[in-house]
C-alpha cells in the first residue's frame, strides 16, 4: 500500500497540467501549472517517504515495546534474594516492637534540638551527632551532645571553642582527639562553603573530614528527609552476614551496603538501619548473641545447631 502511494505521487509529479486535487478537508485546490506540479510532486514525495519510515519504526517499536516492558520488569526484580528474608524481617519487627533499644531513644534523630532555629542549626547538630557516634555507644554520644547543646551548639559556637574545651565536652566518645580535629575542620568548611548549613548530597557529605558513608546516608534521611541509600554500621553489617542477606560474605559495612541495595526493596531502606541496630543492641549481640530468645533461631544460618 505504501509503495503504491509513492508511485501515484511520482506519476502526479511528472504529469504536467494536473487537474485540481482535493485538500485534506475535501476542498478543491486550484489546478497546478506544469512547474508547480513538478514542484508539488517533489514536495509530496519526500514527506510520503518519511511517513513510510516513521510507520515502520512505530510498528517495530510497538511490537518490541511489550517485550521491552516485560524485560524491564524482569530487570527490576532482583536476580537473587536471600531465603526466608521476609519471614526473618517480620520476626525482627516483632522483637523490636517495644522500641526500647538505646538507638530508639538516643539515636541521631533524638540528639538535635527540635526547637533550634533556623533549620540549618538542627541539620548541623544532626551531622555533629553522627560524627560523634562513630565507634561510640549511643548513651555516650547522647551525653556529649547534651553538653555541647548546653553551651549553644551552632557553627559559630564550635568555631569559637578552643580544641581543649571541645575535647573535654565530647570526651569519652571514641577517638575523641581525632574527632575534635574533624569537627573543627568540617565546621569551618560548612561556614565557608555552605553558609553554615550542611550539604544536601551524599557525595558532598562524605567529602567532609570525619564523615563516612553511613553518616552521610543517615544525615540525608534525618536532616533532609531523603532516602539516599542504606545506612550500614557494624550492627547492620554483622546481622546481614549472619542471616546471609548478602550473596557472599562481605568484609566491610560499605560492601554490605552495596550488597543489600542490590535486592532489598527501596521502600525498606529507611527502616532497616534502626530496626537492625536495635536488634543488634538487644538480641543479635556481637559476642554471645541471644539466639535462644530469637524468633529467627530456626531460620538463621548462624544459629542452627545451637
Amino acid at each position: 500500500m505504501n509503495a503504491a502511494g509513492v508511485r501515484m505521487v511520482v506519476t502526479r509529479a511528472r504529469s504536467p497540467g494536473t487537474g485540481a486535487s482535493l485538500r485534506p478537508g475535501g476542498e478543491k485546490a486550484a489546478p497546478l501549472r506544469s512547474g508547480e506540479a513538478a514542484a508539488e510532486g517533489r514536495k509530496s514525495y519526500s514527506p510520503v517517504k518519511r511517513r513510510r519510515k516513521a510507520r515502520r519504526l512505530s510498528v517495530a517499536y510497538e511490537a518490541s515495546e511489550g517485550e521491552e516492558g516485560e524485560g524491564a520488569e524482569r530487570l527490576q526484580a532482583p536476580s537473587w534474594q536471600p531465603q526466608d528474608w521476609r519471614r526473618q524481617l517480620d520476626n525482627i519487627r516483632t522483637m523490636r516492637s517495644g522500641k526500647d533499644a538505646p538507638v530508639d531513644q538516643l539515636g541521631a534523630e533524638h540528639c538535635f534540638d527540635p526547637s533550634a532555629s533556623p533549620k540549618q542549626v538542627q541539620r548541623y547538630q544532626v551531622l555533629l551527632s553522627l560524627m560523634l557516634s562513630s565507634q561510640t555507644k549511643d548513651q555516650v554520644t547522647a551525653g556529649a551532645m547534651q553538653r555541647l547543646r548546653a553551651r549553644g551548639l551552632t557553627v559559630d559556637s564550635i568555631l569559637q571553642t578552643d580544641d581543649s574545651t571541645l575535647g573535654t565536652l565530647i570526651y569519652p566518645v571514641g577517638f575523641w582527639r581525632s574527632k575534635v580535629k574533624y569537627i573543627k575542620q568540617t565546621t569551618a568548611i560548612l561556614q565557608q562553603r555552605y553558609g553554615g548549613d550542611i550539604p544536601a548530597s551524599v557525595a558532598e557529605l562524605v567529602a567532609l573530614p570525619g564523615v563516612g558513608p553511613k553518616m552521610a546516608h543517615l544525615a540525608m534521611a534525618v536532616a533532609w528527609g531523603t532516602v539516599s541509600g542504606i545506612a550500614v554500621d557494624t550492627h547492620v553489617h554483622r546481622i546481614a552476614n549472619r542471616l546471609r542477606w548478602t550473596k557472599e560474605a562481605t568484609r566491610s559495612p560499605e560492601e554490605t551496603r552495596r550488597a543489600l541495595e542490590e535486592w532489598l526493596p527501596r521502600e525498606l531502606w529507611r527502616e532497616i538501619n534502626g530496626l537492625l541496630v536495635g536488634f543488634g543492641q538487644q538480641t543479635c549481640l556481637p559476642v554471645r548473641p541471644r539466639c535462644q530468645a530469637c524468633l529467627n533461631r530456626a531460620l538463621c544460618p548462624a544459629a542452627r545447631g545451637l
